[in-house]
């Protein structure tokens, strides 16, 4: 039996939104045409459009469909880089953002821009302060709402104003968020003036169980992105090419389940994680759950095993039928130490030495269960020393 706590990577697909996927297929047409199968598919599209926007609460034109994160990610610092008029080069991103935040900075960096970075704390979360600082006269700045791999809730509304107070545009990172934590695109905005604040808000439709390939870039209606693809005017002109209505149809049926169960899957998922910490900590005394301890995902724990090889701990509990991650699953196979690890102010050691355990909505305690009765043998077999404090076979 497998047991997976890989959720934060991809979870599984949601029945009902296989089901949205599978009928939308059967509405023959493209959504641009003016016959009537095309406007059959148009009228699933848009209404698809309206329910996203209201479960994000914001403008259905402010909604574009994408092909996931990374894209909506690009989209969105692109083509604000892109747009800028008024001479400003330097972008501000926080230390421990994701990957395709961070290798799509880079690649601005080469084309001119000149990076703030800001420091994280220790526990990877944003200090706002610091953030704020760094924002007079730069072009645009990006962060996350969640940190992917350690599960730390950034304060959003106080980023958001700190953008807006300095007229920075800002692209709020929310794959990792979603579904778990409260969003309203129209409450982060707030009464920002035009291009000022929060202007994009990024999602990833796997994270909360539609399929692999369609993701949002909420787009407030004042702000000014140029588009990365060209060839039609569809979604505003910002995203040209036929739109993928079945994709469309199958993540606001995701999310409108993913919403709807939040505040319920918190607690007992909260509740699933605690167990899982307490149950580790019980078999390997010295493992030490990294993130904040308050702000944080309900399903997220991010744990340091001092003196193992989180690739080998990954690789054993994977023998044993158990789904983990060593980061950000955009790295997979990439054996390189955390890069948010090291953020907050670890050693390079340490930053190879850690798991992320991420549970869901088919989690159960049997899932728990399999990881305490396996990670003492595991943590011994990984550190090479089968009395570094590891107790095999523990349960909580």
């Amino acid at each position: 039996m497998r047991h997976y706590l890989d959720h934060a990577a991809t979870t599984p697909l949601r029945p009902e939104a296989r089901d949205a996927w599978l009928a939308a297929t059967e509405v023959v047409g493209n959504a641009s045409s003016t016959h009537g199968a095309g406007q059959d598919a148009r009228r699933l599209l848009e209404g698809s459009r309206e329910r996203v926007a209201a479960a994000l609460d914001c403008d259905p034109i402010e909604v574009v469909f994408t092909s996931g994160g990374t894209e909506s990610i690009n989209l969105a610092l692109q083509g604000l880089w892109s747009s800028r008029d008024d001479g400003a080069d330097a972008i501000v991103m926080p230390d421990a953002e994701h990957h395709a935040t961070m290798e799509t900075v880079s690649a601005l960096v080469k084309a001119g821009a000149v990076l703030r970075p800001v420091p994280v704390d220790p526990t990877a979360r944003i200090p706002v302060p610091d953030f704020a600082r760094a924002l007079p006269g730069a072009a645009l700045s990006t962060a996350l709402i969640a940190n992917n791999e350690s599960g730390t809730v950034n304060d959003a509304p106080a980023l958001a104003a700190a953008a807006a107070a300095q007229a920075v545009p800002l692209h709020l990172d929310a794959v990792a968020a979603l579904g778990h934590v409260p969003l309203s695109f129209r409450s982060l905005r707030g009464d920002a003036p035009s291009g000022a604040g929060l202007v994009a808000l990024s999602a990833a439709g796997h994270k909360i169980g539609a399929p692999v390939g369609v993701g949002v870039l909420v787009v407030a209606r004042s702000a000014r992105i140029a588009a990365l693809l060209h060839g039609g005017a569809q979604q505003r002109g910002l995203r040209a090419g036929s739109q993928d209505v079945a994709g469309a149809a199958a993540f606001a049926a995701a999310l409108d389940l993913a919403i709807g169960e939040r505040e319920g899957e918190a607690t007992r998922l909260g509740a699933l994680r605690d167990r899982l910490v307490a149950g580790i900590r019980s078999v390997v005394p010295n493992a030490e759950v990294l993130g904040h301890p308050e702000h944080r995902l309900p399903g997220t724990a991010h744990v340091l095993f001092p003196g193992a090889v989180g690739e080998s701990l990954l690789f054993l509990l994977d023998m044993a039928g158990i789904a983990a991650s060593t980061g950000s699953a955009c790295q997979a196979g990439v054996a390189e130490p955390s890069h948010v690890v090291m953020a907050m102010g670890r050693s390079e050691q340490d930053a190879r030495s850690v798991l992320r355990f991420s549970l869901g909505r088919t989690s159960t305690d049997a899932d728990v269960d399999a990881v305490i009765a396996t990670i003492g043998d595991a943590y011994a077999r990984a550190s090479g020393n089968r009395t570094s404090g590891a107790r095999t076979g523990g349960r909580s």
